[in-house]
């Protein structure tokens, strides 16, 4: 046995399935290896590294198991960067095994040498190793799992090509050796008695609680919606939580900060107690007044308590095993005023979201293509959603419920997650529907090269619908947008405009499905062509770039002023536009204050 059939053996007794790499002489021991393995655990072939690196965050993501990637040695340990930090940024457990050159040429400034261990020592910083003789085995490799496993990060193994050569040998009962053993068991932290009574004390005492979950309460359904119900709160989600709860449940807000929605902005600006369960959402600004709420906080990684809001009780605890134990301590509260205006709001909201995706456009409004797709989402549907214009309609548009998932690259916030993302669901359920929600811009930055590892996968998969929905309106969309509502300047078309590409064709010509759809009465029939299709399909939208992603919070001056500096240059319309604009404002934004002179006239 070589060092490398080891490394695929422990993997296995890892119980990992899949690895997800990009092939290059750095690692041809590990290949070789892989050939011997009969490719179990089972090779999957990406166009590129970093998508490598994308599709083992998505499997890890949708699966709950650690993802796996591999690359060679130099540019492929490089390109491999991007998605391993958004692993470790979304807090998603990723081992990445890297070739590095030959022990002996090591200091030589030899071909593609690369100081890896400099290079990893921040994105894998809670363990980055480099295995030089075979007695390192099997040690480094159950590290590197267990520490992903532990701290839900990524941790990397640096193999030099001529290690991955050697004979196998184990480490011995000998000075200076180590043993390793394999796996670990599963823990549910709860805090102290005297903590829970202090933040149970905090959450009796108000009279307008407001909950924020994230991932991390994921595990918790049950218990989030019965201390909802207890507590007469409304529940507002970060955007990587929001799969945690049903939009079903009326007093469910959605997503909340500059993707979010009015509702939960209002919620936050209203109540009067705050519990965070399971997030780290940075936008201090969507959250109460630092001086206006009594706030509790629970999460398991006691790295990430107490941040974002000045707490009064942090709890260190597993989410669902906290919020049993916190439970019996609380008292019921009665539904009264402060849950009947959450549940108004958020009602009023989704007919709002229904008047916002009828609003005409030009040539297609994106916020009805992805409106339409709501009805028809499949109770257990994979979903992503890439950075852009296309997370907002993502946040705002798509409602959560059965057992349907849903992430997006939400700290690093990066593009190119989208399509990636999906393939990587579809290996860890082969029997699920998923589907993306993506940009021309990602599209064209890796989305269409990743189409290829979709026709080249999808016969394996129970299930072979994989969509991917482009937002095609050759824009640079949502940085246009920042452009605008930040700076007041118009679009700067060397940098944001996009070229017009034929997704679809592209699409059909290596054996996927795919339809161009340009007018809004196709739309519906192109959601139902793709769904009920025998293979990938992409569907090219032809969006209209000037509907507006109007942050939750937004005035009406600041509207008028984005809507101005679109139209810069054009003065005939910027005029009228700006006549226009808070009575269609009006139409589509709820809670706005608004000059009218009739006597009793309300919002």
């Amino acid at each position: 046995m070589k060092v490398s059939d080891h490394v695929l053996q422990r993997l296995r007794e890892w119980d990992v399935d899949h690895v997800f790499a990009y092939a290059g002489d750095g690692i041809n021991g590990l290949l070789a290896a892989w050939g011997r393995a009969d490719n179990k655990p089972m090779f999957v072939q990406a166009r590129h590294e970093e998508m490598a690196a994308f599709e083992a965050v998505g499997y890890a993501k949708f699966s709950g198991k650690a993802g796996v990637c591999a690359a060679t040695s130099g540019p492929g340990a490089i390109h491999l960067l991007n998605g391993l930090y958004d692993a470790k940024l979304d807090h998603v457990p990723v081992v990445a095994i890297v070739g590095q050159t030959n022990r002996s040429a090591m200091g030589g400034s030899y071909q593609q040498e690369v100081d890896l261990l400099s290079l990893y020592k921040d994105v894998a910083s809670d363990f980055c190793e480099m295995v030089t003789v075979p007695e390192q085995l099997p040690n480094v490799i159950d590290r590197a799992m267990r520490t992903a496993y532990a701290k839900r990060t990524v941790t990397a193994v640096i193999i030099p090509a001529d290690v991955q050569e050697l004979d196998y040998s184990p480490p011995t009962h000998a000075f200076k050796m180590v043993p390793s053993s394999l796996g670990m068991s599963r823990s549910e932290p709860v805090p102290s008695a005297p903590d829970l009574r202090r933040a149970a004390e905090i959450l009796n005492a108000g009279e307008k609680v407001a909950i924020l979950v994230g991932q991390g309460a994921r595990g918790a359904r049950a218990e989030v919606e019965q201390i909802a119900g207890l507590l007469g709160a409304g529940v507002a989600k970060a955007l990587l939580g929001k799969d945690v709860l049903s939009d079903e449940l009326p007093y469910v807000t959605g997503s909340i900060g500059l993707l979010g929605t009015r509702p939960s902005y209002e919620l936050m600006q209203g109540c009067d107690t705050l519990l965070v369960i399971g997030s780290s959402f940075p936008y201090t600004q969507f959250l109460p007044g630092l001086d206006q709420a009594r706030a509790v906080q629970i999460d398991i990684d006691p790295f990430m308590i107490g941040l974002r809001y000045p707490f009064e009780v942090n709890l260190v605890g597993d989410a669902a095993a906290t919020l049993r134990a916190l439970l019996p301590r609380l008292e019921q509260k009665k539904h009264g005023a402060w849950r009947k205006k959450i549940e108004q709001d958020t009602a009023r909201w989704w007919e709002v979201m229904q008047r916002r995706a009828a609003v005409d456009a030009d040539p297609i409004n994106p916020e009805y293509v992805v409106h339409a797709l709501d009805d028809l989402l499949p109770d257990d549907v994979i979903l992503a959603a890439d950075a852009g214009s296309s997370a907002n309609w993502y946040a705002r548009h798509l409602r959560m419920r059965g057992n349907m998932r849903g992430s997006l690259s939400g700290t690093l916030a990066t593009m190119g997650p989208g399509v990636p993302y999906v393939i990587g669901a579809k290996f860890a359920h082969p029997g699920r529907p998923a589907i993306a929600l993506v940009g021309d811009g990602a599209m064209q930055m890796n989305g269409m090269a990743e189409l290829i590892t979709a026709a080249k996968y999808w016969r394996d998969w129970q299930d072979p619908r994989l969509i991917v929905a482009v937002l095609n309106n050759q824009d640079l969309n949502q940085v246009t947008w920042e452009m605008r509502a930040m700076g007041g300047a118009p679009q700067f078309l060397p940098s944001q405009a996009l070229p017009d590409v034929p997704y679809a064709d592209f699409a059909r010509s290596i054996g996927l499905a795919g339809v161009r759809v340009e007018k809004p009465g196709e739309v519906l029939d192109a959601w139902h062509q793709a769904l009920a299709a025998d293979r990938p399909f992409v569907v090219d939208f032809r969006t209209d770039p000037a509907v507006p992603p109007i942050p939750p919070h937004a005035s009406l001056d600041q509207i008028e002023a984005a809507a101005s500096a679109v139209l810069h240059g054009d003065s005939d319309r910027a005029g009228m536009i700006r006549q226009g604009v808070k009575a269609k404002v009006q139409e589509m934004l709820p809670g706005r204050r608004h000059r009218d002179d009739r006597p009793g006239a309300e919002d």
